[in-house]
């Protein structure tokens, strides 16, 4: 070996960056899920941002009846269905981690798990909404309310469609369509599945809890 491919060799050596390039050791950053779905996710988050903000300029308006119409919201109902949104996040990130790891029978049943922890926050929802119509609530009913079935009726659509998507991604998870080698959609519709979560553990102490 002449000194010059000694050089080289040696530089290689000492230089941690070119040695874990060789080895492949470093992975690029990229982002999780797809990009359209994040400007999505975002503009979401931009819609609800001002619909809390209206909510809050209300509020400070109408302190008495704001406080009156809180004081009839199911507190016990709010409290599962956030309990209900959590756990449903840790079973997407967890069918996440199983598909990565090429455990797609595991990655499908988290994903059954997400799919019963959605479902029981719907029913507990349409409970709730069910409760307020016979009780003769609606939009017109006062300022509260209005906002209350807004902003909670958006999110329940935003939810079931969390629940379709989680839905088709169950059923391509079961046919083994993921794994290391690919996850782009599961990771997609995760990240859907948080923003859902998150909103609604801004929404659940907002309107339900803050007097």
């Amino acid at each position: 070996m002449n000194r010059s491919t000694s050089t080289v060799l040696s530089s290689e050596n000492n230089n941690p960056s070119l040695h874990h390039a060789h080895a492949g050791r470093v992975e690029a950053p990229r982002l999780r899920g797809d990009l359209g779905v994040w400007l999505v996710i975002l503009m979401e988050l931009l819609t609800f941002a001002i619909l809390f903000v209206s909510f809050a300029f209300a509020r400070a308006r109408e302190v008495d009846v704001f406080n009156a119409s809180q004081a009839t919201l199911n507190l016990n109902a709010g409290a599962l269905n956030t309990v209900l949104l959590i756990s449903g996040s840790w079973c997407v990130a967890s069918a996440v981690a199983a598909v990565q790891r090429d455990a797609s029978v595991a990655g499908a049943r988290w994903l059954l798990g997400a799919l019963a922890c959605g479902g029981g926050f719907v029913a507990v929802k349409l409970t709730e909404y069910a409760h307020k119509l016979g009780d003769g609530v609606d939009l017109s009913t006062n300022t509260f309310y209005m906002f209350y079935l807004l902003l909670t009726g958006f999110h329940f659509l935003h939810v079931v469609v969390g629940m379709l998507a989680i839905a088709y991604l169950w059923v391509k998870t079961r046919r083994g369509r993921y794994g290391s080698h690919d996850c782009h959609a599961l990771e997609t519709g995760a990240a859907f599945w948080h923003m859902v979560d998150l909103l609604w553990i801004v929404l659940f102490p907002l309107v339900y809890v803050m007097r």
